[in-house]
């Protein structure tokens, strides 16, 4: 789909949306997930080995600060949230960070990241966090049963993401503030796994985050699927990054209607750049099949199948095997 054309059309339409949502979210922001308080997280040292111990003793920290914060959370009275932190820290579960606070910010793995000589950082987009946090882990854990052994997906759940309804959404801001902390998680991921082919995959918001990231991440590929712009980058030149750079979107997934573009106002850009699968932004596009929004990791799926095959570096399927 063709970049929608710059004017007062795209103006009006931004600015549209901006005041709808800045009128929806006081009615819509109730309960709030960064309400229910947590423990600070045991300060760690720098993670200097992917060996099996070292990374076991990493899981087996962040699952006592885990416990720590259902506990806190019973204690508020959010047993919802008590239960779900009480799953996270089940004794198959492999996290290389945990804080609860503030919505929460985890990483966790899937696969044998010691063994991994394919990696894939999953980064979620908008409406994600501790109490909607299974969404993020169900689709780690299938693109990590898609690539099979000598693989890890980490799920970098690493920033406060914008709610789907809000005027953060609508601008670059809570990705600027997210994009030194993946460029430094996938510096250290490299570092820790020198000979391992790593791609970065960037969902729906979570390509404003990439994008803006993209000038000196260190990684092979760079994905950006269900995306509603790159940060503001009008081409892939714009990123300024040695990665590849990937867009997909499947054929029934809202974000297509949303007007992509960037205005800067007196208060800041509203919008979040070009449209990654446009042929004049210069990705490379792969089919995503008839999949919607949140459609991109179900098992059996054009999609899930081509995201496989682009962190295996392998080339992208036609094959359409969804339902």
């Amino acid at each position: 789909m063709a970049s929608r054309p710059r004017g007062s059309h795209r103006l009006r339409t931004l600015l549209a949306a901006l005041v709808v949502t800045s009128v929806v979210v006081p009615v819509s922001g109730a309960a709030r997930p960064e309400a229910v308080p947590a423990p600070a997280p045991k300060a760690l040292a720098p993670l200097r080995s992917a060996g099996p111990g070292a990374l076991a003793e990493r899981y087996a920290v962040n699952r006592a600060g885990i416990r720590a914060a259902a506990r806190m959370a019973e204690g508020h009275g959010d047993r919802a949230r008590a239960g779900a932190l009480r799953g996270m820290a089940g004794p198959a579960r492999q996290f290389l960070s945990f804080d609860g606070r503030d919505g929460g910010r985890t990483t966790e793995v899937f696969g044998d990241l010691a063994r991994a000589e394919r990696i894939a950082v999953l980064v979620p987009g908008s409406d994600t966090d501790l109490d909607r946090y299974e969404r993020l882990r169900s689709g780690a854990a299938a693109l990590q049963r898609e690539l099979g052994g000598r693989s890890a997906v980490l799920a970098w759940l690493g920033y406060e993401t914008p709610g789907t309804v809000s005027p953060e959404v609508l601008t670059p801001g809570r990705a600027a503030e997210a994009a030194p902390g993946l460029r430094a998680f996938a510096g250290d991921v490299a570092a820790l796994r020198p000979g391992a082919r790593i791609s970065v995959l960037c969902h729906s918001y979570a390509a404003v985050v990439c994008g803006l990231a993209a000038p000196g991440l260190d990684v092979v590929n760079l994905v950006l699927f269900g995306s509603p712009g790159a940060g503001g980058a009008e081409n892939v030149s714009a990123l300024r990054t040695r990665a590849t750079v990937w867009a997909g979107r499947g054929d029934d997934d809202w974000i297509a209607g949303v007007p992509h573009g960037q205005l800067q106002l007196p208060f800041g850009a509203v919008g979040l750049g070009a449209d990654p699968v446009a042929p004049e932004f210069g990705a490379r596009v792969f089919p995503a099949g008839p999949g919607g929004h949140s459609d991109y990791f179900k098992p059996g799926s054009v999609s899930l199948r081509n995201l496989a095959r682009i962190v295996s570096g392998r080339a992208p399927s036609e094959e359409r095997r969804d339902a």
